[in-house]
């Protein structure tokens, strides 16, 4: 798993996640032109895309969109809006009672920023949400962040720093931070 640490691309490792990646796509695309009512299809494609079965209070409307599957933990009484992506190779928790809106995006992995290593490494970092969070319509969640109890991240939000329980988090505001 990927924690805060850099995976070289075309190593064992990586060539591994990739062979994941064309199966989880592969199921996902499957997954998401089934009938909505064909409960036992979806069941049996959930549990291929996760590697166990859909937990049965957890609810999610397709599409849905994963790059590995196997390291999705899904609580109880989760609800998981259309639309949404989790690329979550170095692992995202959702902890229970938490809901997703619509065409929301978790990444849990990326590139460093220095252009000579870019091409050749990966990043990231394992995405945590304690319970009873509720994430906004269009939010992406970056790499690392843990997100504390009872908090509200706004519609649009990019969530790159951890946030607090019991708070607010808006905006997407891009300032230049360094130059090379």
């Amino acid at each position: 798993m990927v924690h805060d640490r850099l995976v070289r691309i075309h190593s064992p490792e990586f060539r591994a996640m990739s062979e994941r990646v064309l199966r989880a796509t592969e199921l996902t695309s499957r997954l998401n032109v089934l009938p909505f009512e064909d409960e036992v299809g979806k069941a049996e494609l959930w549990e291929r895309i996760l590697g166990r079965p859909l937990p049965p209070k957890v609810t999610i409307y397709p599409p849905f969109y994963t790059d590995h599957g196997l390291r999705l933990d899904l609580a109880d009484r989760v609800f998981v809006n259309q639309n949404c992506t989790f690329l979550d190779y170095a692992g995202i928790r959702l902890g229970e009672r938490v809901m997703v809106g619509p065409k929301v995006t978790f990444i849990t992995v990326g590139h460093p920023v220095d252009p000579e290593e870019r091409r050749g490494w990966l990043t990231g970092g394992p995405i945590d949400v304690a319970e009873n969070v509720w994430i906004g319509a269009g939010a992406t969640i970056l790499p690392g962040v843990t997100i504390g109890r009872d908090a509200v991240i706004a519609a649009g939000a990019v969530v790159a720093d951890d946030v607090p329980p019991a708070s607010l988090v808006t905006g997407v505001k891009a300032a230049v931070r360094r130059q090379w």
